[in-house]
């Protein structure tokens, strides 16, 4: 066991012994020339799981969501996302610089926003205004404590698309954690979105990269994009191989990392120092700390036990559990924090 228990992301893992067996036999080709069996198995992998025609392997999730912007989108065009999006606060100002596109923020339930809050924000047919083209949806939400969508609202946020001919992408950076949680099935996102961002270095413990899906012709012109921005890559199928051992075994496993910080949360309730909890549904933890702790102090207090946590905020701390988070390190952590 590590000498730290780190909570600081679900980014921090370390492949397994098996993954990195699967790694190491791994076949591999040039991937600009179509030419890795790896990389192409991972690609018709994941978007047969959710019942889409293609995919492209990635470096990132910032990529591969940077990507489906500037194919969904033409400059002076406008995206609509809520507040909080990781496409917004944390790609780099990349919608305005990668596609010259502008954005409507809207202010949703913990990052999620709701089809009449889409349906309010298109723009008419102004010349004063840009054309909305786009609908971004985050699931599960980051800044909002791991909130999920239901399947409902994505249906009727779909539905306000078609009817205002919008493109409809979600990063589904954490999408794993979604369905585990809600019990829905990949082909039904597969069926609402045009374009979708499947990440497999955060939950699903691979060192690097992203699956983006859509269909033919959608993927297609993303590899164009892909190749201006520089993530063509050549023998990269040692790193897909990664992707496929985590697609194979490590998505029933999240349930686990959802039942740890569950009872990491109960703990925390306890506490005179705690306030505000955001409602725990998948591997996130974003909490209020007050009193006798500030959020730095609590952070400062928790790396005396040997455990690394994150202030997301002057009076939030955020902790994401993860592949490499065993139930012994939740039990030490539990025991840190009742210490404090």
């Amino acid at each position: 066991m590590p000498s730290i228990i780190d909570y600081r992301s679900d980014t921090v893992t370390r492949p397994t012994p098996a993954m990195l067996e699967a790694m190491f036999t791994a076949k591999v080709g040039d991937d600009v020339f179509g030419e890795d069996p790896s990389i192409n198995e991972l690609e018709q992998k994941t978007a047969a799981l959710f019942g889409m025609e293609a995919g492209l392997f990635c470096p990132s999730g910032t990529m591969t969501n940077q990507i489906a912007i500037k194919v969904h989108t033409q400059p002076g065009d406008e995206v609509i996302c809520d507040a909080l999006s990781h496409i917004y606060l944390y790609e780099v100002g990349g919608i305005a610089f990668n596609s010259g596109a502008s954005v409507r923020l809207i202010q949703g339930n913990r990052g999620r926003i709701t089809a009449q809050q889409v349906a309010e924000s298109i723009n008419p047919s102004d010349v004063h205004k840009p054309v909305t083209t786009l609908v971004s949806l985050e699931n599960t939400s980051n800044r909002g404590g791991g909130a999920c969508y239901s399947v409902e609202e994505i249906y009727a946020i779909k539905r306000v698309c078609e009817q205002n001919q919008l493109k409809l992408h979600l990063d589904g950076a954490r999408l794993f954690n979604a369905l585990i949680a809600t019990n829905e099935a990949p082909i039904t996102y597969g069926l609402l979105f045009n374009s979708i961002s499947i990440c497999l270095s955060k939950g699903l413990g691979a060192p690097v990269g992203s699956v983006l899906l859509g269909n033919q012709t959608f993927i297609q012109k993303a590899r164009r994009i892909r190749k201006v921005f520089g993530g063509g890559m050549r023998q990269a199928g040692y790193l897909a191989a990664a992707g496929i051992y985590a697609l194979d075994y490590h998505v029933k496993r999240l349930a686990q990392d959802h039942e740890h910080t569950k009872a990491i949360a109960e703990c925390l309730q306890k506490k005179d120092f705690v306030g505000q909890i955001m409602p725990v549904e998948t591997n996130i933890i974003i909490f209020e700390v007050k009193g006798r702790f500030t959020p730095k102090a609590f952070v400062e207090a928790m790396e005396k036990h040997h455990i690394k946590v994150m202030a997301i905020s002057p009076t939030q701390v955020r902790m994401v559990l993860h592949l490499d988070i065993h139930p012994l390190m939740v039990q030490l952590t539990i025991d840190a924090i009742e210490a404090l």
